[in-house]
């Protein structure tokens, strides 16, 4: 006689930088237990496969590429799938602003956690409005910017990552697809911009979506109230050392 099968309740929200509506799953015991062995490994390139396979077996839509997701949904679609799956309420540890040493114990709702949008910000960049040149561009996915990796980027990083995340350049009713272009021909393109062209492209990954979250703590020691700000999938389960302010 066959065992009982266990109904699995389906869950749908909103992708924060398409406004598409998707379903997924509560990760099972058997994903639990992938994501806990990355986890002690403390491996990142383990952690963000085991994150990847949980939301590609969560999905219910299997004809969604995780890897392609910009960074910011993949991080928020995890972020509610582990909500749904073992508690809204995630319990770690931050660091004391004041001392950086000091841990503090927090306990953060996983359903506040939201991306948040720069008000100033924008996909579509005018460098040369005369000549109505610009580019569009498309966010960075997990293999772009991984997890774990300093969002304060630095110049070559930053140079990196826009050649790969580039959609087109247009000039007018010309449009160039980045898919049509060598590395080399985007690269020199790159190259030739001026200094206030190349800040703002670099704005646009400065104010992109970030999944954002503040906490207030007090230190011990002092009593002292200080705003922790969580950003990113690693501060909430990687690491105990977000940003403080």
């Amino acid at each position: 006689m066959p065992l009982p099968k266990i109904n699995t309740p389906t869950y749908e929200l909103v992708l924060p930088s398409t406004g598409k509506k998707i379903k997924y799953r509560p990760f099972l015991v058997r994903e639990e237990k992938i994501l806990i062995m990355a986890m002690e490994s403390e491996d990142m390139n383990q952690i963000t496969g085991a994150i990847i396979q949980i939301i590609s077996d969560c999905l219910l839509a299997k004809d969604i590429k995780v890897e392609s997701l910009a960074t910011f949904d993949m991080e928020y679609l995890f972020l509610n799938i582990r909500a749904k799956s073992v508690g809204e309420i995630a319990s770690f540890k931050v660091f004391c602003p004041e001392d950086k040493v000091t841990l503090i114990p927090v306990d953060v709702d996983l359903t506040k956690v939201e991306v948040q949008v720069d008000d100033e910000h924008t996909n579509k960049i005018v460098l040369d409005e005369e000549r109505n040149l610009g580019i569009s561009m498309n966010y960075p996915n997990i293999d772009t910017i991984p997890l774990g990796v300093d969002e304060d980027m630095n110049t070559e990083a930053i140079f990196k990552t826009i050649v790969e995340c580039i959609d087109y350049i247009y000039e007018g009713e010309q449009v160039h697809k980045a898919k049509d272009s060598t590395k080399a021909e985007l690269i020199d393109f790159f190259n030739n911009l001026n200094t206030n062209q190349f800040k703002l492209i670099r704005k646009f990954f400065d104010t992109m979506p970030k999944l954002r979250h503040e906490v207030k703590v007090i230190n011990p020691k002092t009593k002292k109230e200080s705003v922790v700000t969580l950003q990113g999938l690693s501060d909430f389960f990687v690491s105990a050392s977000p940003t403080t302010t």
